[in-house]
């Protein structure tokens, strides 16, 4: 079993909401379609981006729906999952009736158990599905080479996305997989702003990275991508120098920023997606206007 993506980026779009607060399914949609028409090579629905955290299960339908639905089976719609068990199991039911074609197994919620306890977490939700899931090595979720090891025994986990940052681990993962004979394993570089940091990955067998930019702007999400498959360093450099790590000063002011950028740039653009929903916040008057001196200097870089 394996998730098969087109060439591009990875879109991870937001959870739109309306002026009362409620999940806002015609804008998601319709945000999702153009982004999907921007080509990227699959679509996480409901994921980080999309505020998962932040949805009750009605609310986690809705939009999910209208995420595929956005789609019109275009690519595939991998769908967010993970909090508490109870929680996460319903998600993936949830997800399978509606159509997606993979899960994203983010970390369970509030508490830290010891690795074998980690272990029965993501089994438990393997049990509840017959989707492939991609394991989300982040924060709660942080796994160990042996863990890792046992993982890969199940051939529905089909992906690791790395959220820690520890190379090192994260290339001992890529040879425990050479190892078990999973040469159809996924990886994924799952940093936030994965732009800045992906060369790295690139380097140790992790050819794969998530975008958060691709959301709110695809045309600089795409030219840094084909300056990366096509080894253009010197675009890159470029574009990592005048866009992406700007953008990242600008993220790391306040907690919570690699998503409320997102919405604030979706925005500036005139997309009516609302705002992020406690406990992240939107950037003030100042961090939305540099914001939106950052998107034109890197459409500028973009294009050129």
């Amino acid at each position: 079993m394996t998730l098969e993506f087109a060439d591009g980026v990875l879109f991870f779009p937001v959870t739109a909401f309306d002026d009362a607060g409620a999940v806002d399914a015609r804008v998601t949609r319709a945000h999702v379609a153009a982004g999907v028409d921007a080509g990227p090579g699959g679509v996480f629905a409901v994921c980080g981006t999309g505020e998962f955290h932040a949805l009750g299960l009605d609310e986690y339908e809705v939009a999910l729906e209208a995420g595929i639905a956005g789609t019109a089976g275009r690519v595939p719609v991998v769908a967010g999952a993970g909090g508490a068990l109870g929680h996460a199991i319903a998600c993936v039911r949830i997800a399978e009736r509606l159509g997606a074609q993979g899960l994203l197994l983010l970390p369970p919620y509030l508490v830290s158990g010891p690795q074998a306890g980690l272990l029965a977490y993501v089994e438990a939700v393997l049990a509840a599905t017959s989707l492939p899931v991609i394991v989300y090595h982040r924060g709660t979720a942080a796994l160990t080479v042996p863990t890792a090891a046992a993982l890969l025994a199940n051939p529905r986990v089909v992906g690791l996305k790395d959220g820690v940052g520890d190379v090192a681990l994260a290339q001992s993962f890529v040879l425990e997989a050479q190892r078990a004979g999973r040469g159809d394993l996924l990886f994924f570089n799952g940093l936030l702003t994965a732009e800045l940091s992906q060369a790295a990955y690139r380097a140790i067998g992790v050819p794969l990275y998530s975008s958060a930019v691709f959301a709110m702007a695809p045309e600089i999400a795409n030219a840094f991508y084909r300056a990366y498959v096509d080894g253009d360093l010197a675009r890159q450099q470029r574009m990592l120098d005048g866009f992406y790590a700007p953008l990242v000063r600008l993220r790391d002011e306040t907690p919570g920023f690699a998503v409320a950028l997102i919405k604030a740039g979706l925005r500036l653009a005139g997309q009516p997606v609302g705002p992020v929903r406690p406990p992240l916040a939107d950037p003030d008057a100042r961090q939305t206007e540099r914001l939106r001196e950052l998107l034109a200097v890197g459409r500028e870089l973009a294009s050129s």
